[in-house]
């Protein structure tokens, strides 16, 4: 439940202070993120990934 909070929190910091330019850069890191992890045991993704950096 800890990380959950984390986001729920970061999120209500967003919507309260009025970040809104935050969230791309929040919404973009996730998806490396989440990209990273997928591609750390398979060869398939691995030249999309390259192809970004």
């Amino acid at each position: 439940m800890g990380k959950l909070s984390i986001v729920k929190e970061l999120w209500g910091f967003l919507i309260e202070r009025r970040k809104w330019w935050l969230i791309p850069i929040v919404l973009f890191l996730v998806l490396i993120g989440v990209l990273i992890i997928f591609t750390e045991g398979s060869g398939i993704l691995l030249p999309f990934v390259y192809t970004l950096f």
